[in-house]
């Protein structure tokens, strides 16, 4: 098993957790990465959704009413039973994105949603780009909170500032996040050998969002990041007290039902195979 799977199986242990704490996609989202996947009323067109996790973006492009062909391709066990028993009616698979198990030009599209960073080489790409038609599109995407954006993203409040200066202070454990900004170099790197193998540049879209918790539910969001999940004794002790200190001294807006507003965006990105 590589390294950055028993990294995710670790930070991931709890499936449902994750599943439960984890936000969805909206539809608007969801039409926007289709549309630009020419895969909006394209009835039965077949899908790899690799990493799918526990099925957060899977299950949204499974029930409508194109009526995808989906194969969910995921490692880690905790979160893949936890997909299995949505029952979609999709092949639910074991696999990587580098060992897709998959025939030549097979999917018409392929989706990687919160994922892409944990396998952001040209071994991967290769694979995708072998599974996939000529002219289909790869879409990629992340729902970024405040507290987890790259470090030269400016915060809606101060609150989420001192939450996301905690998560940019926890020591490294697997591959690159998003927040890190590394994920499009390979992308670039591609594009300068000899046989590229999709285009460049990729194109991006960018829709903020605005959502209400109460501070229990915020702190389970946000313990499912893997790096949050995996602290213990002293470490975890000290990060839970810096997001209540953030939280309740700090100037989120609260509304009637006890919920703090916090702010993210939900960014997306294509690029067509060559």
């Amino acid at each position: 098993m590589p390294n950055f799977v028993t990294d995710a199986a670790v930070g991931f242990k709890n499936g449902g957790a994750y599943d439960a704490h984890r936000p969805s996609y909206r539809p608007e989202i969801v039409d926007g990465i289709l549309n630009n996947m020419g895969l909006v009323g394209k009835k039965n067109a077949r899908i790899v959704d690799i990493a799918a996790g526990t099925g957060k973006f899977t299950e949204v492009i499974a029930a409508r009413e194109e009526q995808f062909e989906i194969v969910a391709v995921e490692p880690v066990e905790s979160m893949r039973s936890t997909l299995v028993s949505k029952n979609l009616g999709i092949d639910v698979r074991e696999g990587l994105a580098t060992s897709l198990d998959l025939p030549d030009a097979w999917a018409d599209g392929i989706t990687v949603a919160q994922a892409f960073h944990w396998f952001d080489n040209e071994e991967a790409l290769a694979e995708i780009r072998r599974v996939m038609k000529p002219g289909g599109k790869l879409a990629l995407v992340w729902n970024i909170e405040n507290y987890n954006q790259p470090a030269s993203w400016k915060t809606s409040t101060g609150w989420e500032n001192s939450v996301k200066q905690q998560i940019l202070q926890l020591p490294d454990m697997g591959p690159h996040r998003f927040r890190d900004e590394k994920w499009p170099l390979v992308f670039e790197q591609q594009a300068r050998n000899t046989s590229p193998m999709f285009s460049t540049p990729i194109e991006t879209a960018s829709v903020p969002f605005t959502l209400w918790l109460k501070p229990e539910a915020l702190w389970d969001r946000i313990n499912t990041l893997s790096q949050v999940s995996i602290l213990e004794g002293a470490d975890r002790a000290a990060f839970v007290a810096g997001f209540n200190k953030a939280v309740k001294e700090g100037d989120g807006e609260w509304n009637d039902k006890g919920e703090i507003a916090f702010h993210g965006h939900t960014f997306y990105a294509w690029t067509s195979r060559l």
